[in-house]
Parts: C-alpha cells; sequence; structure tokens
C-alpha cells in the first residue's frame, strides 16, 4: 500500500466516521454539557445517561477490537506509561468550565457550525489557535514543563501502561490480560446497569440511540485506523475520534494545504461539519445565529481560549477522553472525564450565581 493510498483510505475514513457523528448530535441533540446542565439544573438525567451509554458501548467495541488481535490499543496515546494525572485534572477542569462558558464542548462547536452558528466559528478559530499554541507554540514550554515535574513513568513501577484493569491485576497478581477483561466487563456492565434502571431513559428512544451510534462511531475510529489503514511499511497512529487537536490541525490544514497532508482527525472534523449541515438543511433547522451583545461575545472567547489550552492538558475533550480515550479504560482518561464532568458541573454554577465565590458556596453548601 502506497503513501496515496494509505491517505486516501484515512481521509475518507475519518470524513464517514465524521459525517455519522455530525449528524447524529445534530439530530439527537447529543450534547456532554447538556447532559450536566439537565441533570443540576432540571433533574433530567437522559442525556446524561445518553453520554455514560457511548463510553460503555466504546469500552466493548475497543476491548472487542484488541482481544481480536485487530488492533493493539496499547499503541494509542491514552495507554502510554507516562500518567499525566496532573494535566488530566487541571486540563479537564478547565475544559469542563470553558465548555460551560461556550454552551457546549468541542464538538457540539463544530456541529453548531454546521448548523450556521457563527458564534460556533470564532470559537472554534479561537480553541484551534490556544491549542495549538498550548500544543507547539507559546504556552507549549509551561505544559512540558508541568509535565516533567509531575508525569509519573509507571514503568518505574513494573506497568507497561496505565489500563485500571492491568494497574489493579499488578496489585492483585493476575494477569495482565484477564484483568484488562474482568475490567472491561465489569466496567461496562456497570455503566449499563446506571443507565437503564432509569425509567424515562429506557423510555427515550432517542438517547438511547444517541449514546449507542456515538460509542459505535468511537470504535469505528479505531477500526479506520487500526484494521482498513493498517501497513506495516507506512504505518498510520492509532486514533479515533477527538477534537482539540484536530480542530487545531484543521486550522492549519487550511492555511498550508499545498504543504501538508490529511489525516483522521482533519478529515474527521470535516465530516462533522458537514453531517451537522446536512441534517439542519434537510429538517429545515439551519439558520444563521450571531452573538448576542458584547459580554456574549467575551464569554465565548475565554471559554473558548479554556477548552483549547485544557483540551490539550488534559489529551483530549469530552469526547476525545470522555468517550474515545474511557473506551480504552486508561486511569488518565478516567481522571479527565470525572475534572470534565467537575469543570462543567462549577461552571453552570458560575452562570448561575455570577460569581466565582457564590459558585463555589453553591458548591459546597451543605443542606
Amino acid at each position: 500500500m502506497n503513501e496515496l493510498t494509505t491517505s486516501t483510505i484515512v481521509g475518507i475514513g475519518g470524513l464517514a466516521v465524521g459525517l455519522v457523528f455530525g449528524a447524529i448530535v445534530q439530530k439527537t441533540n447529543f450534547c456532554t454539557l447538556g447532559g450536566i446542565s439537565d441533570l443540576v439544573l432540571m433533574g433530567d438525567g437522559r442525556r446524561f445517561r445518553a453520554w455514560v451509554l457511548a463510553i460503555a458501548v466504546s469500552i466493548i467495541g475497543t476491548h472487542a477490537l484488541h482481544f481480536s488481535g485487530l488492533i493493539d490499543i496499547n499503541r494509542s496515546i491514552y495507554l502510554t506509561s507516562n500518567l499525566g494525572w496532573l494535566g488530566a485534572i487541571i486540563g479537564g477542569f478547565i475544559f469542563g468550565f470553558g465548555m460551560s462558558q461556550t454552551g457546549g464542548c468541542a464538538s457540539k462547536t463544530l456541529v453548531r457550525l454546521g448548523g450556521g452558528n457563527l458564534k460556533s466559528l470564532v470559537v472554534m478559530m479561537v480553541l484551534g489557535i490556544v491549542a495549538y499554541m498550548t500544543l507547539r507554540g507559546l504556552f507549549a514550554l509551561a505544559r512540558v514543563q508541568l509535565e516533567g515535574l509531575t508525569n509519573i513513568d509507571l514503568q518505574a513501577y513494573g506497568l507497561d501502561n496505565q489500563n485500571i484493569g492491568e494497574m489493579a491485576g499488578a496489585m492483585l497478581g493476575v494477569p495482565a490480560g484477564a484483568a484488562r477483561a474482568v475490567a472491561a466487563v465489569l466496567v461496562a456492565a456497570a455503566l449499563l446497569i446506571f443507565c437503564f434502571r432509569d425509567a424515562e431513559f429506557r423510555k427515550s428512544g432517542t438517547s438511547i440511540a444517541a449514546g449507542l451510534i456515538i460509542g459505535l462511531v468511537a470504535v469505528a475510529g479505531w477500526w479506520v485506523t487500526g484494521v482498513l489503514a493498517a501497513d506495516e511499511f507506512d504505518p498510520v497512529p492509532l486514533a479515533s475520534i477527538t477534537f482539540i487537536a484536530p480542530s487545531a490541525n484543521s486550522l492549519q490544514y487550511l492555511m498550508t494545504f499545498t504543504g501538508s497532508s490529511i489525516n483522521f482527525g482533519i478529515a474527521a472534523v470535516g465530516g462533522v461539519i458537514a453531517g451537522s449541515a446536512l441534517v439542519a438543511l434537510a429538517s429545515g433547522t439551519f439558520h444563521v445565529e450571531s452573538f448576542a451583545d458584547r459580554d456574549d461575545l467575551v464569554r465565548h472567547l475565554c471559554g473558548a481560549a479554556l477548552m483549547g489550552a485544557g483540551g490539550v492538558m488534559a489529551l483530549g475533550c469530552s469526547i476525545g477522553q470522555g468517550v474515545t480515550g474511557m473506551g480504552t479504560l486508561a486511569l488518565g482518561s478516567v481522571l479527565a472525564w470525572l475534572s470534565i464532568i467537575a469543570g462543567g458541573y462549577f461552571g453552570i454554577k458560575y452562570l448561575e450565581e455570577g460569581s466565582f465565590g457564590d459558585a463555589f458556596r453553591a458548591v459546597f453548601a451543605r443542606g
């Protein structure tokens, strides 16, 4: 398989995965921030459980591919032996707070852009620029120094990766493969029970469909990069859907097209926008929306910057870590996911209360 063919397969596969993702999110209103907000403000857990269902499906599908030998999930960025625990916590919290200020995460921003939302165009551009600055630009030095001071080399403790099953197995003396399989079954089962024990969720075909398809999309991403595009002479990075670094790389790709090659993430970003636009146009929901006032603009700019920086520090967004990474059961992904939820919750309280002090008091109030 030559380079052009590999690139074409990755590009078409990424575009297809993105199209499905964008279409289903636009159609079902799947939203990670919306799930947190519904739960906090209205006690409605259907959209949050759709997110959890997507994670369960991702865990099952990802581990099925791994144990079948089709992919080696240890090659992903999530399961390295270098545990960036502080970046996952701080970055996840910053990302979660940022998405509360923009009204949605990175993936929701792309979906809204496809639906005609001009605010999302500004958010995507700022998010992408700040993400690139954190990856390789002005903020990268501080990020690398933080990682150097706080990251834990798990190999020093006899661990090859940060899969929570294998880590637990090492402590209990259980073989790595068996421990990983048991952990995948137990965690996926627990998440499925959490989802379907709720009567309202069981009645919500839209929420169930959203969770199932989003989870399968994450699995499809692994299949595209790990199976379809597999070539030992021209290896492709094993990856699936995530939207922080790909948004940054997409902006660079648009500016340096003749000197760049497309990858899975860039193609998926384009697919999400296109898939969302197709559904919005077909359903008559496409409409142009702009900022309401100066405060609205400032809030979105700040939130976008926080998502860009936080997402890079955490190695992903509410989809990249919260579905794709969680599918690998990486400890860093678990920390990032919980921190994103915490950041989103605090951000909602901040918007509700109007100040950081009042938000802290609201979060930690008793009774």
